[in-house]
């Protein structure tokens, strides 16, 4: 591999590094990552907006930042990527649906906003699910975007451009978010690292009507990596209602993991795991183990109760998007549609009623947390990749809208507002990658990540190499 081609796949670390030592350019830097991604992403499809040009722009004026000796933030010159549900300045907002508002924003949202002022490169906008309702990449405005590791497999959704181009190399840092998995799913099927953080650490704008689901998160291919993005996205915003006091700050311990008490769930006492996928996370867990954590095999007594309540919420809040006539349904991803035609009878009163069975269940698992166990182990996902054109895999009972099936794992920390992270793990006989989720109490981000650096070191894992 070239200079050129070694830097685009470089940690944001590293980069950063390189721009403070004047070893490497913003610029220099930029451009290989640019020349990466005009390589792959005809294949990929990640993009929904590639502003190669604003980039440059942006990676020249870091540049004579440096050459000024001007003092320079912690993302100086490194490019990111933001999932296009998020804002920025002069590129429209278009939530993977032709019937968006075509119109550029006026302002970076908070979260783009922060990384900019880190010195950060915005390079474009990334695929998103329509409306992010889905957890398959594919939306009716770009198509389906690709998983690297396999063409024609699903990336996972609802954030898939950042998590194909993060496990393509094509840049270090790339903006998500999640409202019941959509972080750490499509880094599942990609083999990255994806974190939703605990519920208000990153500021979220506007805030979204959905029951307080929606979380920001980071997605990269180093755990390293993710803890830098959050601590420059963190932190209360006066915008933001919900953002909560303080930031994120990376715990230094090493990779001892000895005194933790963490549970080991590889069905929550009633998801369905594909064999494969179970037997990759199974091998996870001993290996957390023999970094000196007391792991235990448990079943969560709140865990049975998820299905039934997602499935209550997930819908409703969808319902501002049903359309408008046939032309506008024509228009619309068909699993969506099915979706709201599920849920157009749900009254505000169940609604409400779902709401109050969910706040004891947030209750619930945080007082299991506090009551013996410091973090929680999962598949991050039942399935691994699948085929492009469905909601679930060919295997499983087909469903015209239900992808939370496979995703049992995923939406119970959204109904809690707790941080978990998926960390690749393995991969399938098929070359697949496995994602292993380590989830903690509220406010637990910390050691969430410190476990995911932990295993990380000590079974690395071999990236997409294309």
């Amino acid at each position: 591999m070239s200079m050129t081609g070694q830097l685009a796949t470089l940690s944001a670390h590293a980069m950063a590094a390189l721009v403070r030592t004047r070893c490497a350019s913003p610029v220099e830097i930029t451009q290989a990552v640019l020349d990466r991604i005009a390589a792959l992403e005809p294949r990929l499809n990640a993009f929904v907006v590639l502003d190669a040009e604003g980039a440059l722009a942006a990676a020249r004026q870091a540049e004579e930042a440096v050459m000024r000796a001007d003092h320079i933030g912690p993302l100086h010159g490194v490019p990111v990527t933001i999932k296009d549900v998020q804002a920025v300045a002069g590129l429209p907002t278009l939530r993977g649906s032709r019937l968006s508002d075509p119109v550029p924003a006026a302002a970076d949202a908070p979260a783009v906003a922060r990384l900019r002022a880190a010195g950060a490169v915005i390079l474009g906008k990334t695929a998103t699910t329509e409306q992010g309702w889905t957890a398959v990449s594919e939306n009716p405005l770009t198509g389906a975007t690709d998983n690297p590791w396999m063409t024609g497999r699903t990336a996972g959704g609802s954030s898939s451009g950042a998590a194909a181009l993060a496990a393509a190399g094509c840049g270090p840092l790339h903006l998500g978010t999640d409202g019941a998995g959509s972080v750490r799913l499509p880094a599942h099927f990609c083999g990255v690292v994806g974190l939703k953080p605990t519920f208000g650490m990153v500021p979220y704008l506007p805030v979204p009507n959905n029951g307080a689901l929606s979380h920001i998160g980071p997605i990269a291919r180093d755990a390293a990596d993710v803890e830098l993005m959050l601590e420059v996205m963190a932190g209360p915003h006066p915008a933001d209602y919900t953002t909560l006091p303080g930031g994120f700050r990376r715990d230094p311990a090493g990779p001892d993991l000895t005194g933790l008490r963490i549970a080991y769930s590889p069905d929550l006492g009633h998801a369905r795991v594909d064999p494969e996928v179970a037997q990759v996370v199974e091998a996870a867990a001993l290996a957390i183990e023999a970094l000196g954590a007391t792991v235990e095999r448990v079943t969560p007594p709140w865990a049975p109760l998820g299905p039934d309540l997602i499935r209550a919420l997930w819908g409703p809040p969808l319902m501002p998007y049903a359309p408008a006539d046939a032309a506008a349904e024509a228009a619309m991803d068909p699993g969506l549609v099915a979706c709201l035609r599920e849920n157009r009878s749900t009254s505000w009163a169940e609604v409400q009623a779902a709401q109050s069975r969910r706040h004891a269940y947030a209750g619930a698992v945080g007082r299991w947390f506090a009551g013996r166990w410091d973090l929680l182990l999962t598949p991050a996902a039942s399935v691994a990749a699948f085929p492009h054109g469905r909601q679930v895999p060919d295997h499983w009972p087909a469903h015209p809208w239900d992808w939370l099936a496979w995703a049992e794992f995923s939406y119970p920390f959204n109904l809690a507002h707790c941080p978990a992270v998926s960390v690749p793990c393995g991969l399938t006989a098929e070359g697949l990658p496995v994602g292993l989720q380590i989830a903690g109490p509220r406010l637990s981000d910390h050691m969430v990540m410190r476990v995911a650096r932990a295993f990380l070191a000590a079974r690395p894992f071999r990236a997409w190499a294309g």
